[in-house]
């Protein structure tokens, strides 16, 4: 057995050659949140993998084994519940409303813009079709999100450009409320980032 115990997130810093050599390893959500276990990679060899507790593995990370060889992580494709607002009923803010129901209910969640995925859950489902939602059983990688307090911050989030997360300056509202959409923003010579 080969034995892992050092991730190296989305691959970040190797090069392109070397995560095309590397052997990979296909595991559902189950298996990835856990930071022990074991699994046979496209080479055939048993992996043992050890890394530190509460670690989750995410589709794009790599494995790095003790003989210093790389295992690119796929996420499999698994049985989840897709779930998205019905154009003939409803309203995109419907999808956001159960985001909302489901995160209090602290059900592991993938979020993307059209849809929802959570793992399979009967009750759930009924819940959300009463809620005027169309659920839809299918198989798809699974990648739920972190959370706010998670050692990486925005897991896997990537938007292309750097900007603060600091706490308003002093004295400055922090409400929600929107008169107007901003106008949107160009990225070009003037930009500062």
């Amino acid at each position: 057995m080969l034995t892992v115990n050092k991730l190296i997130a989305r691959g970040q810093g190797l090069a392109p050659v070397l995560l095309k050599r590397a052997a990979s390893v296909e595991l559902d959500w189950d298996v990835r949140q856990k930071s022990r276990f074991d699994a046979t990679d496209s080479q055939g060899r048993h992996l043992g993998v050890f890394l530190p507790r509460g670690t989750a593995v995410r589709g794009g990370d790599v494995l790095v084994a003790e003989d210093g060889s790389l295992v690119r992580v796929i996420a499999a494709p698994q049985a989840v519940l897709e779930v998205r607002a019905c154009a003939e009923h409803g309203s995109p803010f419907d999808l956001l409303r159960a985001a909302y129901h489901l995160g209090n209910r602290h059900v592991q969640l993938e979020l993307q813009p059209e849809r929802l995925l959570l793992e399979p859950d009967h009750v759930l489902a009924d819940m959300l079709r009463q809620m005027h939602l169309i659920v839809s059983e299918t198989h798809s990688a699974f990648e739920p999100e972190a959370g706010a307090y998670a050692a990486e911050g925005h897991a896997h989030h990537d938007h292309g450009h750097g900007h603060s997360h600091a706490a308003p300056a002093r004295g400055k509202p922090i409400g929600i409320a929107v008169a107007a959409a901003p106008a949107p923003h160009v990225h070009g010579p003037g930009c500062k980032h």
